[in-house]
């Protein structure tokens, strides 16, 4: 029978202080315990088998190791490293505190970042056919879809703003429409031409159709029984729409917002004026998007200039 190192036994004590004291999942603690596994075998190929004797310098190697693969184990992208060292992290920090080591040697090693992932547009021609596709027959529930994605596109709201409108919150006059947006955060926001000739095609040709079954919400989109239209519905929506257009890849409410921003920034749009658009609290999360139309730029330029490769 294997002997069990003190270095196992401190990490068994860690996943119990989890189980008991932090009321970890299960499905935590398997994960937790098979990172430890593969750090405790990295440790004992260094005759490591105390808690003590770890160095920042163990850590750090053992860090390159998951970037890099070895003979037993393939590479592991950034954002899984990521998750391994956050149990190194958690285990170290716990010795620590415990009193089972003078000094904490994960402290000052940091895990990789996962890249940037740029936000998913699609282009102008595929907006227009999936905003086309919304809209199969003169149905109340036709109608109601190309409204909502139409809104969706033509203000960049979020799906949760968009489903939590109610009908006061549109002016037609000002052609404006007010959104509640995160953390109570208010802005209103001009209505192009397009939201506005949907939003009352929908309103008057369809919604008080919908409302008779219902019980007089004031919510702009209703579902079929009458009541507010959901995040999941809105969802549903938009990929049934975006099958219907026969659209590559996987689309979301989320793609018109995307959309719209990255296409205002294409057209000249100043970034802090997107930034109050998205209702953003800081510039840095808007300028995410520019990353988008340098990327654009970059796969233009490969493409078309002679001595780009």
């Amino acid at each position: 029978m294997a002997m069990v190192t003190p270095l196992e036994r401190s990490m068994r004590g860690w996943l119990d202080h989890l189980r008991v004291e932090r009321g970890a999942s299960p499905h935590t603690l398997r994960a937790y315990e098979r990172d430890l596994r593969r750090y405790a075998e990295h440790l004992a190929g260094r005759g490591i088998d105390t808690a003590d004797r770890v160095t920042e310098g163990d850590i750090t190697d053992f860090l390159a190791t998951l970037r890099e693969g070895d003979a037993d184990h393939q590479p592991l992208a950034a954002s899984s490293a990521a998750r391994t060292m956050v149990a190194v992290r958690g285990f170290h920090r716990f010795l620590t505190l415990e009193g089972d080591a003078r000094i904490d040697a994960a402290a000052a090693v940091s895990p990789p970042k996962p890249p940037r992932r740029l936000p998913k547009a699609i282009p102008l021609d595929q907006v227009e056919r999936l905003l086309a596709a919304a809209s199969v027959g003169d149905t109340p529930a036709s109608l109601r879809d190309r409204a909502l994605l139409e809104l969706l596109y033509g203000i960049g709201a979020r799906v949760s703003e968009a489903v939590s409108l109610d009908v006061d919150d549109l002016d037609f006059e000002s052609a404006t429409v007010r959104v509640l947006g995160k953390g109570g955060k208010e802005r209103v926001l001009p209505l192009g031409r397009y939201a506005a000739e949907a939003l009352t095609a929908y309103l008057t040709r369809a919604r008080p159709a919908l409302a008779t079954k219902g019980t007089g919400t004031p919510a702009i989109f209703l579902n079929q029984r009458g009541g507010r239209l959901s995040r999941q519905s809105a969802w549903n929506i938009i990929q049934a729409a975006a099958a219907r257009a026969d659209l590559p890849g996987h689309l979301s409410p989320h793609t018109l917002r995307h959309s719209f921003a990255t296409h205002l920034l294409d057209g000249g749009a100043d970034v802090r004026v997107v930034q109050e658009l998205l209702g953003h609290a800081s510039v840095t999360t808007t300028q995410i998007y520019t990353m988008v139309t340098v990327q654009q730029l970059r796969e233009v330029f490969a493409t078309s200039h002679p001595r780009a490769t």
